[in-house]
C-alpha cells in the first residue's frame, strides 16, 4: 500500500501570493504593464479582486527579481532596461548557461536529461499551436533545467537571477513568425547535443542561441 501511495506526486497548493505574483509577472511579460508605468495598487487590486496586502508582497517579490524597481515618493515601476543593460546580462547568463550544459553532458543523470527533453517536447507542443505565453515559460524552465543540471547551487542561484531580469524582453524577442521559428531551432539543436551529452556542441549551439537572442530582441527595442 505505501509503494503504491508514493508513486503519485505531492498535491501542491498555492497560495494567495503565488496567485498574484504568477499574475503580475504575466502582465508585466506580455507588456500589459509597459517598462516604465508606476503600478497603481488600488486600481490594480481592484482589477485582480485582491487587497493591497498580497500585492504589495508580490510587488516586493517582483522587485527582488529585478522586474520592477520601489522608488522614493514614487512608488513600484515597471523597470525599463536599455539596450546596454539587454547586451552585459545576457553576455554573462551565455557564459553561464555554457558552462552548465557542459557540466550537465559530462555529469547529469539520465533520468534528468529526459524530463529535460520531455520539457523540451511540451514546449514544442505549444510552439505548434502558438500559445506564445505558456511556450515562453516552458523556454524559461528549459534554460533553468539545464542549469539545475550542472549541479552547482552558486552557477543556479547567479542564473535564476539574471534570468528574471529580462522576461520580458526575451518574451518580445520571439515576436513575428521568423523570429520564433528561429528560436524553436535552436532549441531543436540544443535537446539534440544534451541527448548526446555532447558539451561541446552544446555550448556552441547555447551561445549561438544567445547571440541570436540578443539581436532578436535589439531589434524591437
Amino acid at each position: 500500500m505505501s509503494e503504491a501511495i508514493a508513486e503519485y506526486p505531492r498535491i501542491m497548493r498555492r497560495t494567495l501570493h503565488d496567485e498574484v505574483l504568477e499574475r503580475l509577472r504575466d502582465m508585466i511579460i506580455e507588456g500589459r504593464l509597459e517598462p516604465g508605468q508606476r503600478i497603481n495598487e488600488g486600481q490594480l487590486g481592484a482589477q485582480l479582486g485582491v487587497s493591497r496586502t498580497p500585492l504589495r508582497e508580490a510587488i516586493k517579490t517582483l522587485a527582488s527579481e529585478g522586474l520592477v524597481e520601489i522608488l522614493p515618493a514614487k512608488g513600484a515601476i515597471v523597470r525599463k532596461f536599455s539596450a546596454k543593460d539587454l547586451y552585459q546580462i545576457l553576455e554573462v547568463l551565455k557564459t553561464l548557461e555554457q558552462l552548465a550544459g557542459r557540466m550537465a553532458c559530462a555529469q547529469a543523470s539520465d533520468a534528468t536529461i529526459e524530463a529535460i527533453n520531455a520539457l523540451h517536447q511540451r514546449m514544442i507542443a505549444l510552439y505548434e499551436t502558438r500559445n506564445r505565453l505558456e511556450y515562453f515559460k516552458i523556454n524559461q524552465a528549459i534554460h533553468s533545467a539545464i542549469v539545475a543540471a550542472s549541479d552547482n547551487a552558486v552557477l543556479m542561484e547567479m542564473h535564476g537571477t539574471l534570468q528574471s531580469r529580462i522576461k520580458r524582453l526575451r518574451f518580445i524577442g520571439n515576436e513575428g513568425p521568423v523570429k520564433w521559428a528561429g528560436a524553436v531551432a535552436e532549441h531543436e539543436e540544443m535537446i539534440a547535443a544534451l541527448l548526446k551529452r555532447d558539451g561541446a556542441a552544446l555550448a556552441e549551439v547555447i551561445g549561438r542561441h544567445m547571440d541570436a537572442t540578443l539581436v532578436r530582441v535589439r531589434e524591437v527595442l
